[in-house]
């Protein structure tokens, strides 16, 4: 039983929700009055009901965001008819702005905005001793991190050995990108670094391997940043891997000196590009030095084992397509390991909507919140670079295709033939989702010698080492003929583990 239900829909079970944990350590001596019970968004809300329901709260706090929101919503609607003397307490980025037009507000009893590490405590402590407050929307304070208890020590057993764990540094952005959420979190606040070291030690005492850091700007405060690297290369053991959203022009020599020496596969670096055209730049109020970008992400690739994630916005406004896809192609010149294309999302509370009717910004209502079509792309465009953003998951991101994939664009433009290579795939496959390994391996083949022009037995020996890179054994029907002339299978057993995860991804 529990007083207080603090639960959420996850993306996938690997993935723990870091925002219900800072609002349980900091409960104070609500603490032993409640319990965190996740899932995930593939379940169905009414199994969740179920579940929630056998604990006989008298609050449930839901944390609410992109992609569960309309889990959420149903989540809320059931909770209401069957225990509407439960109080539901909402929370979380999607709830945080623009309540007014939303369902799952309504259905609500209240709902805190923002940061609400400290003024849950506050709400729940007022339901419990004192009646609910008079108020539905309830704006928390911003908390500062000398305020807060760290949540690491809530992280369970079963979290360590099976699930990603978070860790932040620091909070908010400098930064006013105006399509990020993280554009209105200012001032950037920092953790105290003994304590949260201290806490790191910790975790790592207890076995956790693999860390990802949610700060958006690691590499901000350079005393700081220098510091936790410091901190795990000193510790450093086999397996270890760290993940940082960086800054992509700001990687002076005092970090440099500190990333050459982590092995290969132990750095992961999240680069936000978004963007190489510098009018588009302007005009969403991004900061960004593309010479120091491209100097930065060379010297990484060049000098470092860190694995690149890079990422671009399709839809901005002022991108055309081809904009769009000089600046893709720069960025693969670059050689990170993978490129996430993204589709701009109209996220609530960010100034990404002054340009809806200069630029003919239309949305989809519906969650994820995607752009249909602008001024300079139409919506059977978009639609196209959808697929091709789908595809390229598939095929290059997904590390199964390491030697296909430049065959893909020869020696032309990679975005024109891969999004030829998407147009094609759309008609062939009917899908962009579903596609067996297998069957995809068969449409590239296809693909590369009926209407690329590649030789054969050339794009038989590159599909055939993706396909038996992967620790396949089984020999595919349509390589069966070309296998005789090929080399011998790879022996992956001779490949370290985590050089073998970064080895997925190199071009």
């Amino acid at each position: 039983m529990a007083d207080i239900v603090l639960t959420t829909f996850n993306a996938k079970f690997a993935h723990t929700s870091f925002g219900l944990r800072y609002l349980l350590a900091n409960l104070g001596s609500l603490q032993p009055r409640a319990e965190i019970v996740e899932f995930e968004i593939g379940q169905r809300p009414v199994d969740v009901l179920e579940t929630i329901l056998q604990r006989e709260p008298r609050i449930v706090a839901i944390g609410v965001y992109i992609w569960n929101v309309d889990q959420a919503t149903r989540l809320v609607a059931d909770l209401k008819r069957v225990r509407p003397e439960t109080i539901v307490i909402l929370g979380g980025p999607e709830v945080s702005y623009e309540t007014d037009d939303q369902e799952i507000v309504r259905l609500a009893d209240h709902v805190v905005t923002g940061e609400a590490d400290l003024s849950f405590r506050e709400v729940c402590q007022a339901i419990l001793e004192n009646g609910p407050p008079p108020q539905k929307i309830i704006p928390a304070g911003l908390p500062q991190f000398a305020e807060l208890k760290l949540p690491y020590d809530l992280y369970t057993e079963r979290d360590v050995a099976q699930r990603v764990i978070y860790v932040e540094a620091s909070r908010g952005c400098p930064y006013e990108c105006e399509f990020c959420l993280s554009s209105l979190d200012i001032p950037v606040r920092q953790a105290a670094l003994d304590e949260f070291l201290a806490a790191m030690q910790r975790l790592l005492e207890r076995g956790v391997q693999q860390f990802k850091f949610v700060d958006r700007t690691f590499n901000l405060n350079l005393k700081v940043s220098r510091a936790i690297l410091e901190f795990f290369l000193e510790r450093f053991r086999p397996g270890l891997f760290l993940h940082f959203e960086m800054i992509p022009d700001r990687l002076p020599e005092a970090l440099r000196d500190l990333i050459r020496r982590f092995p290969p596969g132990a750095l992961q670096f999240e680069v936000g590009i978004q963007t190489f055209n510098d009018d588009v730049a302007h005009l969403i109020s991004r900061r960004q030095d593309n010479a120091q970008v491209e100097h930065n992400l060379r010297w990484l690739r060049t000098e470092t084992g860190v694995h690149v994630h890079a990422d671009l916005i399709v839809g901005l406004p002022g991108e055309t397509l081809e904009s769009f896809g000089s600046g893709f192609d720069r960025l693969v010149d670059l050689g990170p390991q993978e490129i996430q294309v993204g589709i701009l999302k109209r996220l609530r509370g960010t100034p990404i909507i002054r340009h809806d009717a200069p630029w003919c910004m239309v949305y989809s209502p519906y969650s994820p919140y995607e752009i249909l079509q602008n001024r300079l792309i139409d919506y059977a465009t978009m639609q196209r670079l959808k697929r091709f953003a789908r595809y390229w998951d598939l095929v290059a991101n997904s590390g199964n295709f390491v030697q296909s994939t430049p065959l893909i664009w020869g020696a032309a433009s990679p975005f024109d033939n891969f999004l030829r290579l998407s147009d094609w795939l759309y008609v062939a496959s009917g899908q962009t989702n579903g596609i067996a390994l297998k069957r995809l391996a068969e449409f590239l083949f296809k693909y590369l010698t009926t209407q690329f022009g590649v030789d054969e037995l050339r794009a038989a020996a590159a599909i055939w080492h993706d396909y038996q890179h992967g620790g396949r054994s089984d020999r595919p029907e349509f390589l069966r003929p070309y296998l005789p002339q090929l080399p011998p299978p790879v022996d992956r057993r001779s490949i370290p583990s985590r050089i073998a995860r970064q080895a997925r991804h190199e071009r």
